[in-house]
């Protein structure tokens, strides 16, 4: 193998700035900043979700963020500061160094992930699926 997830995450980490739970939540509603879960639907139903997120699977996220994509979504074109999360805090540092990568200037992720949010006692709420249309 060229380079495996350890080496890519530890690449991401030396690019992008990491954040506690806590500085993120410091965050949470301000808004020039919007706080992007990655986490797969099947994780928010299980585990819940942080109040006034974003959500969007990882694998959709270049596809999202590209406007010249077919799926591109006007959030990621906003100029805000983006704080990716997702379970443990592997995937959103992959994530954010991704979001940098493409452009978008203020990029972080939470250390820890959601697991580490909630172990800090922060807000979270059960999820539902939205309808179709609602997530724009």
């Amino acid at each position: 193998m060229a380079i495996g997830y350890k080496q890519m995450v530890a690449e991401a980490l030396a690019e992008i700035v990491t954040l506690t739970p806590e500085q993120a939540a410091a965050k949470l509603g301000q808004p020039d900043v919007v706080l992007v879960d990655i986490r797969d639907p099947r994780e928010l139903e299980r585990d819940g979700a942080v109040p006034g997120t974003f959500h969007c699977t990882r694998g959709m996220l270049e596809f999202w963020i590209d406007p010249e994509s077919p799926y591109h979504k006007p959030v990621f074109a906003e100029g805000k500061e983006y704080v990716f999360f997702c379970a443990g805090g592997l995937r959103s540092a992959l994530a954010g160094h991704t979001a940098k990568r493409m452009g978008l200037e203020k990029v972080s992720h939470i250390d820890g992930g959601f697991g580490a949010w909630k172990k800090q006692g922060l807000p979270t709420v059960a999820w539902a699926p939205k309808q179709h249309g609602e997530n724009k």
